[in-house]
C-alpha cells in the first residue's frame, strides 16, 4: 500500500514536472509552481484552466512516449532540499567540535558553497532516480480544475490508472 502511494505520487511529480515545462516552453515565462500528490498535482499560478489540461496532455504523451528527460526539473524543490541538506552537513563538518566555532566559519562557508554546487547534478539524480518516475502508461489525466474563491489561481491536475 506504502509502495503504491510513494509511486502514485512520484508519477504525478514527474508529470506535473513535465506540464510546467511545456506551459513554460508554450506560455512565457510567468510564476508557477507544482506540487504532487498520490491522486495527481497542483499548479498554483494565473493559467488559462484549458490550456494546462492541454499542456497537462501534452506534457503525459510526451512522457509515454519515452522523453524522460521531461520528468526532472532544474527548478525542483528536490534540488533545494538537496542543496540544503549538503550545505548543513558541510558546514556542521567544517566547524568541527571546536571551542572557538568562529575559526570554523570560513571553513563551514566554502563547505557549503561547494555543496551548493555539488547540488546541482546530484539534485536531478535524485529527482531521476527517487522523487519522480517517468513510467507513466497506463496513467490518464481524468480532469484539471480550477479552485473557486480567493484561490482562484490553483489548479487541481488529477490523474488515474487507465
Amino acid at each position: 500500500m506504502l509502495k503504491r502511494l510513494v509511486n502514485s505520487v512520484r508519477r504525478n511529480h514527474a508529470l506535473e514536472h513535465a506540464t510546467i515545462s511545456i506551459l513554460l516552453s508554450k506560455h512565457g515565462q510567468i510564476r508557477v509552481v507544482g506540487r504532487a500528490a498520490p491522486d495527481g498535482f497542483y499548479i498554483y499560478g494565473d493559467v488559462p484552466t484549458e490550456r494546462l489540461e492541454e499542456f497537462a496532455d501534452e506534457a503525459l504523451k510526451r512522457l509515454q512516449n519515452g522523453e524522460a528527460h521531461l520528468a526532472v526539473s532544474p527548478h525542483c524543490g528536490t534540488n533545494i532540499a538537496v542543496a540544503g541538506l549538503l550545505a548543513g552537513i558541510g558546514s556542521y563538518v567544517a566547524m568541527g567540535a571546536r571551542s572557538d566555532r568562529l575559526s570554523g566559519l570560513p571553513g563551514a562557508i566554502i563547505a557549503s558553497v561547494v555543496a551548493v554546487i555539488a547540488s546541482q547534478p546530484l539534485g536531478r539524480w535524485v529527482q531521476k532516480n527517487y522523487t519522480t518516475s517517468a513510467d507513466l502508461d497506463g496513467i490518464r489525466v481524468v480532469s484539471v480544475k480550477r479552485a473557486g474563491g480567493p484561490f482562484n489561481n490553483i489548479h487541481k491536475v488529477r490523474t488515474a490508472a487507465a
